[in-house]
């Protein structure tokens, strides 16, 4: 995999996550710059404004830059950007966006492969019912032609007087 390539496959999920948040895009959360008298202080205080990125290698509260999907690497690295709290940082979460969406992708994949094969399996098709037929058609002129060769046989066995009586005992019966 190609690098990055993880980031186009998460920017849906990355977008929904910034999307359900409250108030993070709208710009009268709070007025531009608003979040820079939050630098050089603690995460959480910078953070209390959602629509604030705390930068954690240089200490540094920004306004969360709404036209990017990501914060550029230029303000901040994705292992150091805090938003919305401040014990997750966004490449984590990107991480476990793609795993969470991987794994609902693969297990959807797998329900709608078992329902499909499932409804096949229950409704035969007509290749199976004609192989079905053609089979007992089959069964039934073997039998057929078993009896015929049992009966020439026991024809040939009366002639040469090979015949075994069905019950040998009968004849020391009184």
């Amino acid at each position: 995999m190609a690098p990055g390539s993880g980031l186009l496959l998460c920017g849906p999920l990355t977008l929904l996550l910034l999307a359900m948040a409250p108030d993070s895009a709208s710009p009268a959360a709070a007025p531009e710059g608003a979040c820079l008298q939050y630098t050089n202080k603690t995460c959480e205080e910078c953070l209390k404004n959602v629509s604030c990125l705390w930068c954690t290698s240089n200490k540094k509260c920004m306004d969360y830059p709404v036209k990017n999907l990501l914060p550029p690497r230029a303000l901040c690295e994705l292992s150091s950007a805090r938003w919305g709290v401040c014990w997750v940082n966004f490449e984590a979460l990107i991480i476990t966006m793609c795993v969470v969406g991987g794994v609902v992708l693969v297990a959807l994949c797998i329900c709608c492969y078992c329902c499909c094969r499932k409804k096949k399996s229950k409704k035969p098709d007509k290749d199976d019912e004609r192989a079905s037929r053609e089979r007992e058609q089959r069964r039934v002129r073997q039998e057929e032609r078993r009896a015929e060769m049992k009966s020439r046989h026991d024809e040939i066995r009366k002639k040469y007087g090979l015949f075994k009586e069905e019950n040998p005992y009968a004849k020391f019966e009184n």
